[in-house]
């Protein structure tokens, strides 16, 4: 007989989460919100009953995240930006609060990342993540803060960060940092912006699959990913979307400056024990 472990499977996606209309009448802008986490993350939203803004450098990608978010019966449009601009970030609050009213909830996803050497990597390629990741977090918390300090209303701002900004990663010097920063700027941001009722929590992913995953979404690849984890299997996208949406609903009304360790217990429970075999940076495929 075996004894191994039968992960537990979580609902699908349109499994209600939270009490309907837990959201209703909010408004929240995504950024990266047109695919991946970011959509998960909008798509939990709506489900819970918020109207959507999807902001993003691609117009096309917005518009399929929209598509995707109208069709669950919320209010969504597609808010073309790059997050490193502040005045193009300004435009996009501008259109999302014209369109759908006050923004109430902001959840800075937008990110990029890509493997390279520490000692071989530009100046180029440091700022395209860092600036991403770490400005373009903090020009949109800033915006929404201003906002909503303006109007006495309050707020919530949800970050992703990721499950290494505690280890570092090789050959992700430039993520690594720039997530670090993030749960330290939310973790700022919370203590300053909280006498104007502005709660800022972050959550530190771990892996959630998807078709640009290394190895894409092949099954067996997934499964054996799924037995290095405790929990017996990789994450759902949605299941970071529900942890988005938690945070910032009326439930977790008295977390902030908090970091969600959402990785299937990887970094607690087996970190150095269950890990697959170290594979040093140049002998990596992806980054060679």
């Amino acid at each position: 007989m075996s004894n191994a472990m039968v992960p537990d499977i979580p609902p699908g996606a349109d499994a209600p989460f939270l009490p309907p209309g837990t959201l209703a009448g909010q408004v929240a802008l995504v950024t990266g919100g047109g695919s991946g986490l970011g959509l998960a993350m909008a798509l939990a939203f709506a489900r819970a009953g918020a109207d959507i803004a999807v902001l993003g450098r691609s117009a096309e990608r917005c518009a399929d995240g929209v598509a995707q978010i109208a069709a669950l019966g919320v209010r969504a449009i597609a808010c073309p930006a790059d997050v490193r601009d502040e005045a193009q970030v300004a435009l996009a609050f501008d259109r999302a609060e014209a369109e759908l009213g006050p923004v109430s909830i902001l959840a800075n996803n937008a990110g990029g990342n890509f493997g390279v050497l520490s000692e071989t990597m530009s100046a180029r390629a440091w700022r395209a993540v860092t600036q991403i990741a770490l400005d373009g977090t903090l020009f949109c918390s800033a915006e929404f803060a201003r906002r909503r300090i303006a109007a006495g209303g309050g707020g919530v701002i949800v970050n992703n960060a990721a499950n290494y900004v505690w280890t570092g990663f090789p050959g992700d010097a430039h993520s690594s940092s720039a997530k670090a920063a993030v749960v330290a700027l939310s973790e700022a941001l919370a203590r300053e912006w909280a006498p104007h009722g502005i709660r800022v929590n972050s959550i530190a992913m771990g892996f959630f699959p998807h078709s640009a995953s290394p190895g894409g979404m092949e099954p067996e690849k997934l499964a054996a990913r799924g037995r290095q984890l405790p929990v017996g299997r990789v994450a759902l996208m949605h299941e970071a979307g529900w942890a988005a949406a938690l945070l910032c609903s009326p439930m977790t009304a008295t977390v902030a400056g908090q970091c969600l360790l959402l990785d299937g217990g990887h970094m607690n429970a087996f970190r150095g024990v269950a890990d697959p075999e170290f594979i040093p940076p140049r002998q990596r495929e992806r980054i060679l």
